[in-house]
Formats: C-alpha cells, structure tokens, sequence
C-alpha cells in the first residue's frame, strides 16, 4: 500500500488502513463472532455503523431506566444526590 497522499487528500492509505485495522481490532473485541473471517473494508464499515447503533439504543434504554429511578426517588435523599454526582461525569 502507498503512504503517499494524493491531491487534497487528509490522509493516507496507509493511515486509512491502519484504522480499518483498529476497527476490527474493536469488534473483534465486542463480538467473537468476527475472528472466524476478515470482512472487507466495506462491510466492516457497515458492521461498525451496525455496532454504534446497538450501543445507541443501550444508552436509550439505560438512560430510560435511570430517569424512572430518579423519579421514583425522594429528591432530598442521599442516594439522589450521589446518583446525581455519578451522573454528571
């Protein structure tokens, strides 16, 4: 692969696959499944996009779960106030 850049390109090839590479370095941490086969380029991107998607809706889904915690809680407690510091990191 070339490390040249080509006219008004940001980044290389080689930088170009050296991420693609550290993308499925994550997913093959996230997900067994993916060390079987070496997906191209392509269908990596998809799997990553597929990837975030899922750990979107887990945020929804958590974040849901606090909001009915904190509304089911006494304000003034204390276990509101550290859940509330918790949360502001």
């Amino acid at each position: 692969m070339s490390s040249r850049r080509s006219v008004g390109s940001l980044v290389s090839d080689d930088e170009i696959n050296n991420m693609i590479l550290q993308l499925q370095a994550l997913l093959q941490t996230s997900n067994q499944r993916h060390s079987r086969r070496n997906p191209s380029a392509s269908n990596l991107l998809k799997e990553v996009c597929n990837h975030i998607r899922k750990l979107q809706r887990e945020v929804d889904d958590l974040s849901g779960k606090i909001c009915e915690l904190l509304s089911a809680m006494d304000v003034n407690s204390v276990d509101a106030e550290i859940l509330s510091a918790i949360l502001q990191f």
